[in-house]
């Protein structure tokens, strides 16, 4: 195994292992004190993060407001509030070492203010940004008003072309690294374009070294680029590293470090990363936000599988070939389907799941009138905790809308997220995890349930393992 030298990465020579960040609560200042610590790069997420009360216990985000813009200003005030805590904890908890960076997704809801609220109280204690999730037009504009390294998070050479010659170019002394995420194998949402096939996985070797020569075209030989998704043995990137190819490189963790002592989720989820088969993380796109993202399959995302199978499309006057009558609701409003779709719809109908739900796409899917309940009224209790929802149509506009229905077929993620991160049903969650989670039970570091320190685990990822 090849000697993984130091770089300088947001002001210090670090060690080029980053911590990848995961929101609502995930990755925290503990997290990513340790692991800063440790010699790297520690990451925090300002995607909800958590509050305290003055004796250390948890403050659950509560919204009160009667509207969706009240609750929109509370889910803010949450995240400045938390941001700038977990900014502090990170600090305390690295003792200045390493560099302590913040995560944000920029098609989370309110992602200017929130950064500007905590960079503005506590900049000095963070070193860079990372940001994904859309186009992070703005955000070296935001950086460089705090003087602070900026990542952008990009699936593709071309992302990160138009995000040069729209505006990184005017800041381009502060670009700390580029977060190259692959599509196929990374945890949580990912970059996947129309043009790209989500059963149809691309060599990641290439597409960074793509990346690089459009780096290298302007200029950015010197810049890192930050490998995430699907690094797990770093002997396995061996040829990466001090590869003239491809220049300076960085790996990101984001699924292992779920599985430590400082990680802050529930012993039940770290049990289930323990006993994870391949092929139990499912790439799909249920997300409100509609990008696809990859997780641990369960009954909740099960659920969604039978909701959008549980399909079929609809008109409201006759027109061929919708021209089989179909009454729904207590009138017995008449729509129109294909005949094919007659008796399949029937036979929902009468298996209980007699509640047809409109989609923003002329399709309606059944659901129990229990499921219905739960939908509409996770729909009318939304947060704005997205620029764009669509599963509550909520959009951080003057309209304060996306224009279309709200879809059925998708859920709230921050409840999802939320139940997940503090001790709800598991069954009923959602957990973010990187395709190669299944390695914990393979991978003899974890035997007999073993769960390292994050020191514990940097020190292993330095031998290859």
């Amino acid at each position: 195994m090849k000697t993984l030298n130091s770089y300088k990465m947001s002001g210090k020579d670090v060690l080029p292992l980053v911590e990848g960040g995961k929101g609502v609560a995930v990755s925290n200042g503990t997290t990513a004190g340790a692991w800063a610590k440790a010699g790297g790069i520690g990451t925090f997420s300002c995607v909800n993060p958590d509050s305290y009360a003055e004796d250390g216990t948890y403050i659950p985000q509560v919204y009160h407001g009667k509207t969706r813009s009240e609750r929109f200003e509370e889910l803010k005030a949450y995240a400045i509030r938390g941001g700038i805590e977990q900014a502090k904890i990170a600090r305390d908890v690295s003792g200045g070492e390493g560099r302590i960076h913040m995560n944000v997704l920029w098609e989370a809801g309110g992602t200017v203010p929130i950064l500007h609220g905590v960079l503005s109280e506590v900049g000095e204690l963070v070193h860079g940004i990372t940001c994904g999730a859309g186009m992070p037009y703005k955000v070296a504009e935001i950086a460089a008003q705090y003087g602070i390294n900026y990542y952008p998070i990009v699936s593709s050479a071309r992302a990160f072309n138009a995000l040069w010659r729209r505006s990184y170019k005017n800041y381009a002394d502060l670009l700390g690294g580029v977060v190259y995420e692959d599509p196929w194998l990374a945890g949580g949402h990912n970059g996947l374009s129309n043009v790209e096939d989500p059963n149809e996985p691309q060599d990641p070797y290439g597409r960074c070294l793509e990346l690089r020569k459009v780096m290298n075209g302007y200029g950015l030989n010197h810049v890192p680029i930050v490998m995430a998704g699907g690094v797990w043995y770093l002997r396995d990137w061996e040829d990466w590293i001090d590869n003239e190819e491809l220049g300076p490189v960085a790996f990101q963790f984001g699924t292992r470090p779920l599985l430590t002592q400082e990680s802050p989720i529930m012993q039940a989820w770290k049990d289930r990363l323990l006993n994870l088969k391949e092929g139990d993380v499912y790439l799909n796109r249920f997300s409100p936000t509609g990008f696809y993202s990859s997780a641990i399959r369960n009954p909740f995302l099960d659920d969604l599988v039978g909701r959008s199978e549980r399909q079929i499309e609809y008109r409201t006057k006759p027109e061929a070939p919708f021209t089989a009558e179909l009454p729904l609701g207590p009138r017995g409003r008449i729509h129109y389907v294909k005949a094919e779709d007659l008796p399949r719809a029937q036979a929902w109908i009468d298996a209980g799941q007699s509640e047809a739900m409109k989609t923003p796409d002329d399709t309606m899917v059944f659901v129990t009138p229990e499921k219905s309940k739960q939908i509409l009224q996770s729909q009318a209790e939304c947060m704005c905790c997205l620029s764009q929802c669509r599963f509550s149509n909520w959009a951080d506009n003057e309209e304060g809308t996306n224009g279309k229905r709200a879809d059925p077929r998708s859920f709230c993620i921050q409840k999802a997220l939320q139940r997940a991160a503090h001790g709800g049903d598991l069954d009923q969650s959602l957990m973010f995890a990187g395709h190669n989670a299944y390695k914990f039970a393979q991978d003899p570091f974890y035997a007999n349930g073993f769960i390292p320190t994050v020191k514990q685990l940097v020190d292993r990822i330095l031998t290859g393992d």
